[in-house]
């Protein structure tokens, strides 16, 4: 139905409202007009085969015997059945057995076929005399003498205009009323329609008067239909979401500043003293040690700044929402031995023992998602572990997959024997920024880029106490296997 409608009609709630409840109330309409239309030309039928049927007994009764013949007289009463302002034309036929014309038109259309019925053995049919439409009525009456019967066959026709008026007169009046009702209808379903979406026309203004750059919209489902209650409450709940979401990019505006801010302000003052030891070229002999402490510090910091700066935009790639698009079959334990193979360098620097346990894997343990995202949840869950982890420690990366009640599932877990996260801060460590502990060099980014991954693939991640250890913890990120 929707195809019925043109652009305007489908760009308007009340006109689209006006015609589903119009519509279907003008098909109502049309049949009972139908209805009624066949109705009074039910009765306008009878009334007129009534009349012809009265006539023809009207002349059966005037056949008399005069000379051993029968003879017919047409009556006035016999014609003043029909009269009429319509001023239809009769046509009589009064014929004998034999087909002697004994009254009436010579050229009389008879049935083909007889077919009398009902107590008085007549039959009608419709005809044509002259170019005329005609109804016509034929009925038989026997004579008797004393060499026997004769059958006499009398017919009468007559013109259809006043039976046409009398359905007119019928139909019509009944036609009225239905199209007044339906006008009526139209006019009390507009101004229906116009007083009941006052409410959203409030709402549309209300949302339009307020400003876009503050968050702080409630609209008053109480105010509202039941039917629009729904609506109220979803904006209100989206307008939440997106004044948390706002706040959450406010701050992580702020502490991401605040991040850079440091090592920008460090590596200024650094380049301040570099310029200076250039313009006192005769003190660089004598302080070469602090100009190559002074090198030194300004690559620590520049290669901080490009570690927050990565993970910062790692981090705005795992929350655009095109992250849990184009997914492909990816295999974990491939993404757990490329993590293992980026970080040996790091693990062998603080002399942490680092494995990779796949003994619990399948040859092929696949999840749906993008491998440069799973890459860099494995990547920055194992830096987190090193990173936290004691020199001489132990850390293991595994991936095992198995059977739960509601489908398969694939985990990629991270243990080490470190200091551990205390339960109380285990929620706050994938807040941006957050460090458990300042004496490790890190961004405070590592396991909220884990989260946010983990997020757009429909993982979980958990934090525990490594079942294997006094010390340690254990992060598992699980998957619904592909």
């Amino acid at each position: 139905m929707a195809e019925l409608f043109g652009p305007h009609v489908r760009a308007s709630l009340r006109l689209r409202l006006a015609l589903w409840l119009l519509l279907p109330l003008s098909v109502f309409v049309a049949l009972c007009g139908y209805l009624s239309w066949r109705n009074a030309a039910a009765v306008a039928d009878y009334v007129q085969d009534h009349d012809l049927l009265s006539s023809a007994k009207v002349l059966a009764d005037r056949l008399i015997w005069e000379d051993d013949n029968v003879q017919a007289s047409v009556p006035p009463s016999a014609l003043s059945l029909f009269v009429s302002p319509d001023r239809d034309r009769v046509f009589l036929s009064v014929t004998s057995a034999a087909g002697e014309l004994l009254a009436g038109s010579p050229d009389f259309p008879l049935p083909a076929q007889r077919r009398p019925e009902g107590v008085d053995h007549a039959q009608w049919y419709d005809t044509r005399l002259e170019g005329l439409p005609l109804r016509a009525v034929i009925t038989t009456r026997s004579m008797f003498d004393v060499a026997g019967a004769r059958e006499i066959t009398i017919a009468v026709g007559k013109t259809t205009a006043s039976r046409d008026h009398m359905l007119r007169r019928l139909w019509w009046p009944t036609m009225e009323y239905l199209l007044v009702a339906l006008l009526l209808a139209i006019a009390l379903a507009t101004l229906a329609l116009t007083l009941e979406l006052r409410s959203l026309v409030r709402l549309g203004r209300q949302l339009a008067q307020r400003d876009p750059l503050h968050l702080d919209l409630v609209v008053d489902a109480g105010s509202l239909h039941t039917e629009l209650r729904p609506i109220a409450d979803t904006l209100n709940h989206f307008v939440q979401q997106l004044k948390a979401h706002s706040e959450a990019q406010r701050r992580f505006i702020a502490d991401a500043a605040h991040q850079l801010r440091t090592p920008l302000a460090l590596q200024a003052s650094q380049i301040e003293y570099a310029r200076y030891m250039r313009q006192h070229r005769q003190e660089w002999d004598t302080r070469r040690a602090d100009m190559d402490a002074l090198w030194l510090a300004m690559q620590t910091s520049n290669r901080r700044l490009i570690d927050v700066t990565n993970k910062l935009l790692l981090l705005a790639q795992a929350e655009h929402s095109d992250a849990h698009t184009q997914l492909e079959p990816v295999d974990l334990a491939a993404v757990a031995l490329r993590a293992v193979e980026q970080l040996a360098a790091l693990a062998d620097r603080r002399r942490i023992d680092l494995g990779l346990d796949l003994a619990a894997a399948p040859a092929h343990a696949l999840v749906m998602a993008q491998t440069a995202l799973l890459d860099a949840l494995a990547a920055n869950l194992l830096d987190n572990a090193l990173r936290y982890t004691q020199e001489g420690g132990r850390v293991t990366v595994g991936v095992r997959r198995w059977d739960a009640h509601d489908g398969a599932v694939v985990e990629l877990w991270v243990e080490d024997n470190g200091p551990g996260i205390a339960s109380e801060a285990r929620e706050r460590v994938f807040d941006s920024f957050y460090r458990a502990s300042h004496d490790t060099e890190g961004t405070g980014l590592g396991l909220a880029i884990v989260q946010q991954i983990a997020r757009a693939y429909g993982a979980s991640v958990k934090l525990s106490s490594n079942p294997h250890e006094i010390h340690g913890l254990r992060a598992t990120v699980r998957f619904a296997a592909a």
